[in-house]
């Protein structure tokens, strides 16, 4: 049988004991169309990876020449495997992966064709798992610009007007975290807490460091490994993805019956208060003291966003950032709107559906 592309996942590797001192990775990358990135990612990932590394592209059915480029890849070098990804979910398709390569294994490393990924990726992590004994290796991320929006995107994302002061995202690494970007995992860890919930398109990395840590796993935030990310090129591309996640993360709450942080409530407060805004404004009860208590903390917010943006803009001595503004307010919306409407029940398909769900959204 051809292991370079495989369809028909063997049973789950067994309960593995704690890791011994000469690890073997899978490297698991899920994709959809990503033939501008995935051999330039595949190259960087297995470049100082130990060796019996192994490397599966979890495809959930790309239409451009994603899966031909892979192919060529394990031709040439047998490390790397193509796998079908059916459920077309970036969880489902690293399960999949774990499934019919884990077997040996001692680490999965999840990475992502949306990345810039440093020299030693794999090796640097693999030396801090050991130092820090940690079940989980994650790492911090930093937006990349490559156009005058996304560098107003990046501003918004690289600081805490975008972001909320989330850690993995402002750099604040060297510590054990609640969660972080998924990045090296303990293959015993993984499948103790059952592996990702093949369901879920969105914060299905959350949601599994949730069950991680309830089994007692501690999860480490790297503050030596980053990777750069490649963000939305148009706000509305913006809006939609955040959109998801916020429907991701409502349904992790539910789940688990977690709270929020301090930081996701201004994403909620946007959310309700904007539109009930905007239709008393169209309905012409700008006098109205219901009107004027809705009406001041949605442009309290707003001119904080923009203030933000133009503080960005002024250090970074960069008018294009002064979309970092708009930027930001794109992703309050998008997340607080998709967590109230997964709460509430409404529907979201069409919507979610539309994004891409081979690839990992962050």
């Amino acid at each position: 049988m051809d292991r370079r592309r495989m369809t028909d996942p063997a049973p789950p590797a067994p309960h593995c004991p704690p890791t011994p001192t000469r690890p073997r990775v899978l490297i698991v990358v899920p994709t959809l169309n990503e033939a501008a990135h995935i051999a330039r990612v595949v190259h960087a990932l297995l470049g100082g990876a130990p060796p019996g590394t192994m490397l599966a592209v979890a495809d959930g059915g790309s239409t451009d020449a994603t899966r031909g480029i892979v192919q060529a890849l394990s031709r040439r070098d047998p490390r790397v495997t193509l796998v079908e990804n059916p459920a077309r979910l970036q969880a489902a398709g690293i399960n999949r992966a774990v499934a019919l390569l884990g077997a040996g294994a001692t680490h999965l490393l999840r990475a992502d064709a949306h990345a810039e990924y440093p020299p030693a990726f794999c090796h640097d992590l693999l030396a801090e798992a050991a130092a820090t004994g940690a079940a989980s290796v994650t790492v911090t991320m930093r937006t990349l610009a490559s156009s005058p929006f996304t560098e107003a995107v990046a501003a918004a994302q690289n600081a805490l007007l975008g972001t909320g002061g989330s850690a993995h995202r402002t750099g604040r690494g060297g510590q054990f975290v609640d969660h972080g970007h998924h990045a090296l995992m303990r293959i015993d860890a993984f499948l103790a807490a059952g592996g990702y919930d093949g369901t879920q398109s969105h914060n299905e990395d959350a949601e599994l460091d949730h069950r991680l840590r309830a089994l007692g796993y501690r999860i480490w935030l790297s503050g030596k490994v980053s990777i750069g990310y490649h963000p939305r090129r148009s706000l509305g591309a913006l809006f939609r993805q955040y959109l998801r996640h916020g429907a991701g993360r409502a349904r992790t709450v539910r789940r688990h019956r977690t709270g929020l942080k301090a930081r996701q409530m201004a994403p909620l407060a946007a959310a309700l208060s904007v539109p009930a805004a905007l239709a008393g404004l169209a309905l012409g009860a700008v006098l109205h003291p219901a009107w004027l208590g809705l009406a001041l903390p949605v442009l309290v917010w707003a001119v904080a966003c923009l203030a933000g943006g133009a503080v960005l803009a002024l250090r970074a001595r960069r008018w294009p950032v002064l979309m970092a503004g708009p930027a930001a307010m794109a992703m309050h919306l998008g997340w607080g709107a998709g967590f109230l409407a997964a709460v509430l029940g409404a529907p979201l398909a069409g919507v979610l559906a539309g994004g891409p769900r081979g690839a990992r959204d962050q």
